[in-house]
């Protein structure tokens, strides 16, 4: 009788605690990772530089390489300068950009990437796709997962609070995605992989119902492990659905519309999910979600990052551009500018009242 099960990609270790950086050097060590102590680690001139003076004694073997940002000219140049190094494995010591370079670059020179995450302000500390600047704007590059993840809780809590609970808007996003899939699946017959969306949904309940905040450990625990199993949750799939829907369509759009004033991801795909809850006329699912945006001070109305109503409007009458083929509940309304409008105004007396 066959075994009817299927292998998921995923990190060997994820070690989520405090003081977790004092065990890098042994984890890296770890025949599976590095035997030989030969790594390239790749930094940002902020933190990661900070942490280098930090682990480069206990690092002897490593070459430290500074990424100037989260582009992809910036993670080819990475694989180009690591390429004769002859290196076991690549860590990604920093944010998001940093981490989403060393993996582009990882897997461009076919070796495995280590994620040490500085902040939590998304769910690409673990998930299979690099979000990368390029010439046309922002793109999505399919990548391996991760082999191993490290948060050190110590290192969070230091981190621009705005780059933390960026995270929670990012994972509370997960049920608004979700339920785009199931959309999808009732209207256009997609398929939807259970155990990703299982993955998914409950990483974004945890969050949504923990009652801690930024300066919790236990909640900083919850929100580490909800953006990992996010990005395995995409792993499982295969692609983005999980964790992506009509919430990241509209902010794709604003940083389409808008390069040089786009907020934090987090923060725009988690107010998107609000907006898109409402316009499913899932109306207590909305103020609950904008109930807990506004506990951790996150943006609810476009204002709050700095846009007009007018602009929110057509970043979201432009969001269906940004993902063509992609069946949300922006595909399923159709709505026209006028109706957005009038959605929007619906909206900020919903969630005022």
């Amino acid at each position: 009788m066959p075994v009817l099960t299927r292998l998921i990609p995923s990190p060997v270790s994820v070690d989520i605690a405090a003081g977790a950086l004092d065990n890098l050097a042994g984890l890296l060590a770890d025949q599976r990772i590095s035997s030989s102590g030969r790594l390239a680690v790749a930094i940002s001139n902020g933190s990661g530089a900070t942490l280098r003076q930090r682990l480069a004694p206990a690092l002897p073997g490593a070459d430290w390489y500074e990424v100037a940002g989260g582009t992809i000219d910036a993670a080819v140049q990475l694989a180009d300068a690591m390429r004769s190094g002859h290196y076991d494995a690549i860590v990604g010591l920093g944010g998001g950009k940093i981490i989403d370079v060393a993996k582009y670059a990882a897997a461009r020179v076919g070796l495995p990437m280590v994620a040490v995450a500085t902040n939590l302000s998304h769910d690409g500390i673990c998930s299979p796709v690099s979000i990368l600047d390029n010439d046309a704007g922002r793109g999505s590059y399919g990548v391996p997962t991760p082999i191993a993840l490290v948060v050190d809780l110590d290192v969070i809590r230091q981190a621009p609070a705005r780059f933390v609970s960026s995270g929670i808007g990012d994972v509370v996003s997960n049920l608004s995605a979700i339920a785009d899939w199931e959309l999808s699946h009732r209207e256009t017959g997609e398929q939807i992989d259970g155990l990703a969306a299982a993955m998914a949904r409950q990483a974004g309940e945890a969050v949504l119902r923990h009652p801690g905040d930024c300066a919790d450990d236990a909640f900083l625990t919850v929100l580490a492990e909800a953006l990992v199993l996010s990005g395995i949750a995409m792993t499982v799939a295969g692609h983005t659905r999980p964790s992506s829907g009509a919430c990241h369509e509209i902010s794709h759009a604003l940083d389409i519309l808008h390069p040089r004033r786009a907020a934090l991801h987090g923060e725009q795909v988690g107010l998107g999910a609000a907006f898109a809850m409402h316009l499913r006329g899932e109306r207590d699912h909305c103020r609950l979600i904008v109930e807990v945006l506004r506990r951790h001070h996150l943006p609810v109305l476009p204002g709050d990052i700095g846009f007009s109503t007018e602009e929110f409007v057509a970043a979201v009458a432009f969001a269906p551009q940004t993902r063509p083929g992609r069946y949300t509940i922006l595909e399923h309304l159709d709505l026209t500018t006028d109706e957005i409008r009038d959605a929007y105004a619906d909206y900020v007396k919903a969630i005022s009242s």
